[in-house]
């Protein structure tokens, strides 16, 4: 194993382990089944926004499973036009193993993300990341391929910003996702643009404090795993 791939795996580590963390605050930072956090992050009110992105993304695993053929009409590629920035999120290039990570992801962080983003500006984040870093890879440093995963680290750059606000064990730790962001950046990796695209349009909300964006309360003392959460949304 190479340095170069030690330092991809560090960085991705650095992402995923915290935005774990961050999916976990919703249920108080308690350690529940999967099925149980699913109950909790869809809980009602059901964030529609959230759902409708995840159909779309299932309804699009289907349709480039039925007709693979679909995925090099809108994928990036050398001379492709512009728009291909924007359709090379809707199709998964490398496989089964991408398109059922990236869903999993998708149905984990987007819920959470809506409630703390608000319904407009969380698909906002999560396309201007995404194309953002689609952009730069049709530029030269990966000039084939799709997938959405480079969005959803733009949603969980945007989110770490709203926990890392927090006093409390962990939140220092969270910044370690922008860190990331920034050495994938000069490694080339288009994963590094969507979680620093992310990370500053989260900052930016933070900062004016417009209508939409709520931060998560600190995560509670309370261990009894059998209490509903209620949260404004």
């Amino acid at each position: 194993m190479t340095l170069h791939t030690v330092i991809l795996y560090g960085c991705a580590a650095a992402v995923v382990l915290p935005g774990v963390r961050i999916v976990q605050a919703e249920a108080d930072g308690r350690r529940v089944s999967p099925a149980a956090l699913l109950r909790v992050l869809w809980r009602r009110p059901v964030p529609w926004t959230a759902a409708a992105m995840v159909a779309v993304m299932t309804a699009m695993a289907v349709v480039q499973t039925a007709a693979p053929s679909v995925v090099d009409h809108l994928q990036r590629e050398p001379g492709a036009p512009w728009w291909r920035a924007v359709t090379a999120l809707l199709v998964q290039t490398s496989g089964w193993v991408q398109l059922a990570f990236n869903l999993a992801a998708l149905i984990a962080i987007a819920p959470v993300a809506q409630r703390v983003l608000g319904p407009v500006r969380m698909p906002l984040v999560f396309l201007a990341s995404g194309v953002a870093a689609q952009a730069v890879s049709m530029a030269g440093w990966s000039p084939t391929g799709g997938g959405d995963s480079v969005a959803v680290c733009g949603l969980i750059g945007a989110l770490s910003i709203s926990h890392a606000r927090h006093p409390g064990p962990g939140p220092t730790r969270l910044l370690l996702i922008p860190a990331a962001g920034l050495v994938l950046c000069v490694l080339g990796n288009n994963h590094g643009v969507g979680v620093l695209a992310g990370f500053v349009l989260g900052a930016v909300l933070a900062a004016c404090g417009r209508p939409g964006y709520r931060p998560l309360p600190p995560p509670k003392t309370s261990v009894d795993a059998n209490a509903p959460v209620q949260r404004p949304t």
